[in-house]
């Protein structure tokens, strides 16, 4: 398998009968009905290994809450980060910021976590079992009371799906739902039920990106 460029990788979206392009759908339904959740006022939201940003911004665009969001999305790839935020400025959203830099990090989210709305899309199928575990464990320092998380995962054996729904329970979410089993993407949102946890700084969460993965994450 040959390095993946993950700028170039963002063309399967423009495909809509492609697996990511129809994820990318559930995962925008997902966010919008998240915001038609929330009570009126500011909504903050964390995207990790956000990409090109086509999920939030694309729930957002023409969104009656999306002037109320204030975002950050961390991406690693500056390619990338550039796109995403013409789009956010071309959607008239100022409230989205994109920062350059590694997902991994906690840093990354001091000053916004806890927040309202978590972005987990397209990390667990490039980053190994117990990373994934890790990831879920610190959900509690990036998420506040009430609060969401999104998070994608391909079904391919073993599907770790039902296993991370387990580990987000233990974690102190409650499900909100899970994608159906025939659909060849897990998509899982659940609601933290729990107490915040302080954001531990100077710490990383995960481990590297895979970065010879097949292509559907």
């Amino acid at each position: 398998m040959t390095r993946r460029d993950w700028y170039a990788w963002h063309d399967g979206y423009d495909d809509p009968g492609s697996v990511i392009a129809r994820r990318l759908t559930a995962v925008q339904r997902a966010i919008v009905a998240a915001l038609d959740r929330y009570p009126p006022g500011r909504i903050t939201a964390l995207s990790m290994c956000a990409g090109q940003g086509r999920d939030l911004i694309g729930a957002l665009a023409g969104h009656p809450r999306g002037a109320d969001v204030v975002a950050r999305l961390v991406e690693l790839d500056p390619r990338n980060a550039s796109v995403a935020r013409r789009a956010a400025a071309g959607a008239g959203l100022p409230g989205i910021e994109v920062v350059v830099g590694d997902a991994a990090l906690t840093d990354n989210y001091a000053g916004l976590a806890p927040a309202d709305l978590v972005l987990v899309c397209g990390v667990f199928g490039n980053i190994g079992d117990a990373d994934i575990h890790a990831t879920v464990a610190a959900c509690p320092q990036l998420c506040r009371t009430g609060g969401t998380v999104l998070w994608t995962r391909h079904r391919r054996p073993p599907d770790l799906v039902p296993r991370i729904c387990a580990w987000y329970a233990e974690a102190g979410f409650e499900l909100v739902s899970v994608s159906d089993p025939a659909e060849p993407f897990g998509l899982g949102v659940h609601r933290f039920a729990g107490r915040p946890r302080p954001l531990t700084r100077g710490a990383r969460i995960f481990g590297d990106f895979r970065r010879t993965e097949p292509e559907q994450s």
